[in-house]
C-alpha cells in the first residue's frame, strides 16, 4: 500500500465507528482481505496529526486511546469512501488490493504457514530458518521493486 494512500483509509475505518489503534489496524486488514495490515508506524502519528487538525477526537477508555471522528473529518472521510476526494480514494484501494490476486493468495498462504511454525512450537534452530525464509522472501520482494 502506497504511503499516501493510508490517510484516507485510516479516516474511513473510522466511520464503522470509535476504536483504538490496533483495533483500525485489524478493521484495515480485514477490508483488505488479509492482504495488508498497516504498522502501529503508521497508524499512531497519522492519528495524533487528525487530532491535531480537528478531524478526530481522542478519549481515554479502560486505559486505551479511544479515537472518533468529528464532523469535519467524517466528512472528509465520506468524500474519500465516495472517490470524490483526491486521486487514489478508498475506492481505488480496494481495486488496487486486490489487482494482483494470485499474489495476494500467496501472501495470504505464506501468512498463515508462518502461523503454524510459531504456534507448533519449532525448535529455536528451525524457527531461526522459518525467519530466514520469510526474511529472504520479503528482501526479494524489495529487490524487484528496486529493479522496475
Amino acid at each position: 500500500m502506497r504511503r499516501g494512500r493510508v490517510p484516507s483509509l485510516l479516516l474511513a475505518a473510522l466511520l464503522d465507528g470509535p476504536a483504538h489503534g490496533y483495533e483500525l489496524m485489524d478493521r484495515l486488514e480485514s477490508s483488505s482481505g488479509g492482504t495488508w495490515r498497516p504498522s502501529p508506524g503508521s497508524v499512531y502519528p497519522l492519528l495524533q496529526s487528525f487530532e491535531d487538525s480537528g478531524l478526530v477526537e481522542a478519549s481515554e477508555v479502560q486505559g486505551r486511546r479511544i479515537f472518533a471522528l468529528t464532523e469535519a473529518g467524517r466528512e472528509q472521510a465520506l468524500r474519500g469512501r465516495d472517490g470524490e476526494g483526491a486521486e487514489g480514494g478508498p475506492a481505488s484501494h480496494n481495486s488496487e488490493l486486490h489487482s494482483s490476486s494470485p499474489l495476494r493468495m500467496e501472501m495470504e498462504r505464506l501468512k498463515n504457514a508462518a502461523r503454524q511454525v510459531t504456534s507448533a512450537g519449532v525448535p529455536p534452530e528451525r524457527m531461526d530458518e522459518a525467519i530466514a525464509a520469510v526474511r529472504n522472501a520479503r528482501q526479494t520482494l524489495y529487490r524487484i521493486l528496486m529493479d522496475q
